[in-house]
Order: structure tokens, then C-alpha cells, then sequence
């Protein structure tokens, strides 16, 4: 979904025009528990066009690279608990998406800064444990937990 109304909310052009009051309105027709189910909230900012057409940043990784990164990662998530995290069920979470200590405790101060749902916590820590797993790290870190409640970008209100 566009970030407003008009589409050019946070956009460096400044077209938005967008009152907070319009952009509350047009972001609250999605319900709450729709929200909820959808892991990955991102603003994606508009690619400026001497961005589109300069050639490839040579360190970036290449799309293959990442594939495989996916495709070992969804190996490990198999041969942990015969299905992928996004699968997971409740006790399934518990067994398998145990963050350590630090990053439990950052994700309790994220639930409650952030008033986040049950759902959302549990949203959280499947995607905190896919990205443990595309690092290939058995112990969700606090860095994985961090990125994942990054990744909720509309329970944080942004941009």
C-alpha cells in the first residue's frame, strides 16, 4: 500500500501534501488484525532515477547469492523441524524460536513500547529466527530480534 493518500509521503520530491490527520484515516481502513498477519511492514522509499540507471555496485551481492543464502536457510529450517518457520505453531515457537536472554528481553521492551498483539510477538520471533537462519546461527541474537521489530514498521507508526 502506498505510505498516504496522495503516495509521496516521506519522498524526497516533498509532493506530499498529506495532512497527519488524512494519513491516519487512510492507514486505519486496514484493520489491525489484518495487520497483524502481514511479518514484513516496509516503507520503501522511490528510487531516484540516476540510481536506477547507474551501473551495479560491484560488493553488492548478486541475486544468486542471496538465493542460495534462501534456499540453505529453508534447508535448515526442514531439517530442524520438517517444515518452515512461517509454519510454525505456538509450542513449535517455543521449541524452536528460543531467543537468548538479551534478545528476550528486547523483544518484552519492543511488545510493550510498542503495545504489540500476541500475533505480532509470535510474527516477530518466526521472522527473528529466519534471519538467524539465513545467517546460519542456531540462537536467535539480538540483532535477529532487533531487525525483525525493524521489519513492523506500521505497528511503529512509520514513516
Amino acid at each position: 500500500m502506498n505510505p498516504c493518500p496522495c503516495g509521496y509521503l516521506g519522498d524526497s520530491s516533498g509532493k506530499c501534501r498529506c495532512t497527519p490527520d488524512q494519513v491516519l484515516r487512510y492507514r486505519g481502513r486496514i484493520s489491525g488484525p489484518l495487520l497483524d498477519r502481514i511479518d514484513l511492514q516496509l516503507f520503501v522509499p522511490r528510487v531516484e532515477r540516476e540510481t536506477l540507471t547507474a551501473a551495479a555496485t560491484p560488493s553488492a551481492e548478486t541475486s544468486e547469492q542471496v538465493r542460495a543464502r534462501v534456499v540453505a536457510a529453508r534447508e535448515r529450517q526442514l531439517q530442524r523441524q520438517g517444515k518452515p518457520n512461517a509454519a510454525l505453531g505456538p509450542k513449535e515457537l517455543e521449541q524452536h524460536c528460543r531467543p537468548e536472554p538479551a534478545a528476550q528481553t528486547l523483544l518484552e521492551t519492543a511488545m510493550t513500547r510498542l503495545s504489540l498483539s500476541a500475533r505480532a510477538y509470535h510474527r516477530v520471533l518466526k521472522v527473528a529466527r529466519s534471519l538467524a537462519d539465513m545467517e546460519a546461527v542456531t540462537v536467535i541474537g539480538k540483532a535477529h530480534v532487533a531487525e525483525a521489530v525493524r521489519y513492523r514498521e506500521l505497528d511503529r507508526g512509520q514513516p
